[in-house]
């Protein structure tokens, strides 16, 4: 009896530790994975953003005034 019970402990052991250098190597490759994403900058580059036509923003003030005249 005594042995089962030192077996039970240790498989439950062996079983939470399996999870936790799990979780361990998740979170390392997370953080990796992060690291390695580029920049606005570039992203803008790759993108080729600056072929797009600029637009003209037309002048709200007149419909939504930012504050209340006398």
């Amino acid at each position: 009896m005594k042995r089962l019970v030192v077996s039970a402990i240790v498989l439950v052991a062996v079983i939470g530790a399996g999870f936790v250098l799990r979780s361990r190597t998740a979170a390392v490759e997370l953080s990796a994975a992060t690291a390695a994403m580029p920049s606005l900058l570039e992203l803008h580059t790759m993108a080729g953003v600056h072929k797009l036509p600029t637009d003209e923003l037309e002048d709200q003030s007149l419909v939504y005034p930012t504050a209340e005249k006398r």
